[in-house]
C-alpha cells in the first residue's frame, strides 16, 4: 500500500506555519513509499475542503516519476507539471484560512499511464483526465488555523 508523509508534520497534526502564508508560503517536503509496480506516474492535489467558498484547490501536479521517494520543500520534480489552483496561478499556494481549523488534505494518485494535460489544466480537467487510470490512492491529512 503506498505511504505519503511528510517529515515537517504528522498526519492529522497541524502544518508548520513555515509553510503556509503566514511563512515562506513553500510546500513542505514530502516522502512516498510503496508505489504499486505498475505505476507509470504520479499526480498530487492538495485541496482544503473546509473552504467557505467551497473546496479550494491549494496545489496540483502531474506526471511525477514513480521512482520519486522525496519531494523536498519548494521543489518540482523534473518532468513534473504543475496545473492552475484556486489562487489563479501555478504552483503551490500555502494554507491561509480566513478563521478557525481547516483540513489540507494531501492527495497523492499513482497512475498506469502519462497523462497529456497543459499547465492550465485545473483540478477538474486533471481528475477527469487520470480517473480510468488510477491505480491506487493515499491522503496525507494536514490542519492549520491562523494565530490572529
Amino acid at each position: 500500500m503506498m505511504k505519503l508523509t511528510s517529515p515537517a508534520f504528522m498526519p492529522n497534526s497541524y502544518i508548520p506555519p513555515h509553510y503556509t502564508c503566514d511563512g515562506d508560503d513553500k510546500h513542505p517536503p514530502l516522502h512516498i513509499t510503496d508505489v504499486p509496480p505498475k505505476t507509470e506516474t504520479l499526480a498530487l492535489i492538495v485541496e482544503d475542503p473546509d473552504a467557505p467558498t467551497g473546496t479550494w484547490i491549494h496545489w496540483t501536479m502531474w506526471n511525477i516519476d514513480p521512482n520519486t521517494i522525496d519531494i523536498s520543500e519548494g521543489t518540482t520534480p523534473k518532468h513534473a507539471i504543475e496545473g492552475v489552483t484556486s489562487f489563479g496561478s501555478r504552483g503551490y499556494g500555502g494554507p491561509c484560512p480566513p478563521s478557525g481549523v481547516h483540513r489540507y488534505i494531501f492527495k497523492l494518485y499513482a497512475l498506469s499511464t502519462t497523462l497529456d494535460l497543459p499547465e492550465t489544466a485545473t483540478k477538474r480537467e486533471l481528475e477527469r483526465a487520470m480517473e480510468p487510470y488510477i491505480l491506487e490512492t493515499v491522503e496525507l491529512l494536514g490542519l492549520y488555523e491562523r494565530k490572529k
